[in-house]
């Protein structure tokens, strides 16, 4: 598994969907192929009123990686020094077994170079001390990247801050505390 992770506050996700452009620009990559994708869950009702939340898909980098077992090539390969899953285009065939296989849908065909891409935390700005394109760019801030471990989760942080702003029960029976 990856010692990075990805995470997406999806309370403060627009869906503005310039994390997927930005990505794409980062690739060189055309309209069609999304290494990640910001998926509209519906509407939904929060707090009475109706709202749209958005899903953001990067590449997992799963531990047991079944695009990576799939690929008859070696072309989908993992970094040993911290586990991201990338694709070397030069050993690519085009047999798309590693979408086939994956069960997030996340390596995509380039109809352009006729080979598979997918997220990889943009590894050439991680090598150069940059953080990946989606997360640079996303107006909202709602990404963020980092090493597992040391990584906040906002929704955590947001449910935490909310269960210190309820008043505290009162007692039962007339008990005083």
């Amino acid at each position: 598994m990856s010692t990075y992770s990805l995470r997406h506050d999806e309370a403060n996700c627009i869906g503005c969907q310039a994390c997927e452009v930005h990505c794409k620009a980062n690739k060189g990559l055309g309209a069609g192929p999304a290494p990640c994708k910001i998926i509209s869950s519906g509407l939904v009702a929060v707090d009475g009123l109706p709202r749209i939340r958005f899903v953001f898909l990067p590449c997992f980098h799963c531990e047991e990686a079944w695009c990576l077992h799939a690929c008859p090539t070696g072309a989908m390969q993992r970094r040993e020094a911290d586990g991201i899953v990338f694709v070397e285009a030069s050993l690519c065939v085009g047999c798309k077994s590693c979408i086939v296989a994956c069960p997030w849908g996340t390596p995509q065909w380039d109809p352009v170079t006729r080979k598979v891409v997918k997220c990889d935390y943009c590894m050439d700005r991680l090598d150069a001390g940059l953080q990946p394109a989606c997360v640079t760019k996303c107006v909202t801030g709602c990404l963020s990247f980092g090493e597992t471990t040391a990584l906040p989760d906002p929704r955590r942080e947001r449910y935490a801050r909310q269960l210190l702003a309820q008043p505290a029960p009162a007692a039962a029976n007339g008990d005083q505390p």
